[in-house]
């Protein structure tokens, strides 16, 4: 196993186009790089040369370094580490525990203007119901809602009508039982970060039998 000190330089090399051709490297200029000093980067090219995972050459301009297969088949296993760590957090699925709450009023207006709904039923596969369910997030489910934000939210487009100008608006894909939502945030909301507002093309609170102070989870798909 090719050690994490080794694996950084190789990397660095890499990243200079070692693995198109033989590129030009200095012990000063890799060592800058990497934090280190021309002494030490000079100990990790030759470390690297043992394992025949780059190759080097001497020419009047200096030396020239070149990432072997073996060299690049190091780096493939690393990235492919790599993508299982991060393709199992986008697999993971994010529940929202809460409250409902009475809300506002305003999500019945605004999920009522066709200008909104039409791209609603693009994006999302629904029409939505001219109004949204208010839930108020329990605190281990703020840091969880926070989480959220590192994931691919859909944007509705805002637009112009009578005089007014309409913000965008962000959704994401969720569940609340059986029944298929979202959760939406306007870019000018009033609500603080302890609520959120979901949208489904049911009335939920009839659909669910649901009243204010009701527990209810929400499933992030």
């Amino acid at each position: 196993m090719v050690v994490a000190e080794d694996l950084q330089c190789l990397k660095a090399i890499a990243l200079l186009g070692g693995c198109r051709g033989a590129v030009w490297v200095s012990s000063q200029t890799l060592g800058a790089s990497l934090d280190i000093s021309p002494q030490t980067a000079s100990r990790r090219l030759i470390s690297l040369e043992r394992q025949m995972l780059i190759t080097r050459s001497l020419r009047a301009d200096g030396q020239h370094i070149a990432v072997t297969e073996q060299g690049e088949a190091e780096l493939r296993r690393e990235f492919s580490e790599y993508c299982r760590i991060f393709g199992k957090i986008r697999e993971q699925r994010y529940v929202l525990a809460g409250t409902v709450i009475t809300g506002l009023g305003e999500g019945r207006y605004y999920m009522s203007l066709p200008q909104y709904c039409g791209q609603f039923m693009q994006l999302c596969g629904f029409e939505p119901y001219a109004g949204t369910l208010n839930i108020r997030l329990n605190p281990p489910s703020i840091q969880i809602r926070k989480k959220l934000e590192n994931l691919e939210w859909t944007v509705i487009r805002g637009f112009s009508a009578d005089d007014r100008t309409f913000g965008d608006v962000r959704c994401l894909p969720c569940r609340i039982g059986g029944s298929r939502c979202a959760i939406v945030v306007p870019g000018r909301t009033h609500y603080p970060d302890d609520i959120i507002e979901v949208i489904s093309s049911d009335c939920l609170r009839d659909k669910l039998g649901l009243n204010d102070g009701d527990s209810v989870e929400v499933e992030v798909i």
